[in-house]
C-alpha cells in the first residue's frame, strides 16, 4: 500500500510533474459531478501517490457542513465543466471521513478502495530503475 501527499492550489508535486493525463493542478476549483450529471461539490486537493507521483483521490468539498469528501480519480474523467466522477451523489457524500490537509494512511486508503467497490491497484514493483546517483559512471 501506498499513503498520499495533499497538492493544494499553487503547490507542486515532488519532482515538479506527474506521471498522468490528469494534471492535479488543473483539478483544484473545479466542480465535481456524480454519474447522473448532478453537482456534487468543488475539488479543494488532490492527492498523489507517494511512490508515483500519480494523482490517486481527490478531496471534494461538498458543501454538507463544509465536508470534504475522498473520491478515486481513476476511474473518473475530467471535461470542461469539470470532474465526473462515476458513482451515485449518495455513496459519495457517504465516503468515510479522513479530514483534509494530511497523507492518508494505507488503512484509509483501503477503507476507501472498499467503500467505492474498486479493486486495490497492484503494488509497486520493486525492480524499478531509479536512476543512477549524480556523478555516477556506466
Amino acid at each position: 500500500m501506498c499513503t498520499f501527499v495533499v497538492l493544494k492550489s499553487g503547490c507542486e508535486a515532488d519532482g515538479g510533474t506527474v506521471q498522468t493525463d490528469i494534471d492535479p493542478r488543473s483539478l483544484i476549483g473545479r466542480k465535481a459531478f456524480d454519474r447522473n450529471g448532478h453537482k456534487i461539490g468543488t475539488v479543494d486537493e488532490v492527492y498523489l501517490d507517494d511512490a508515483t507521483g500519480a494523482p490517486e483521490w481527490a478531496a471534494v468539498r461538498t458543501g454538507l457542513f463544509s465536508r470534504d469528501a475522498f473520491v478515486p480519480l481513476e476511474p473518473s474523467d475530467v471535461a470542461d465543466d469539470g470532474l465526473h466522477v462515476p458513482f451515485d451523489r449518495a455513496l459519495i457524500k457517504d465516503a468515510p471521513d479522513f479530514g483534509v490537509g494530511r497523507h492518508l494512511s494505507p488503512e484509509q486508503e483501503l477503507q476507501l478502495y472498499h467503500h467505492y467497490g474498486l479493486a486495490l491497484p497492484p503494488p509497486p514493483s520493486s525492480d524499478r530503475d531509479f536512476g543512477r546517483l549524480a556523478g555516477q559512471e556506466d
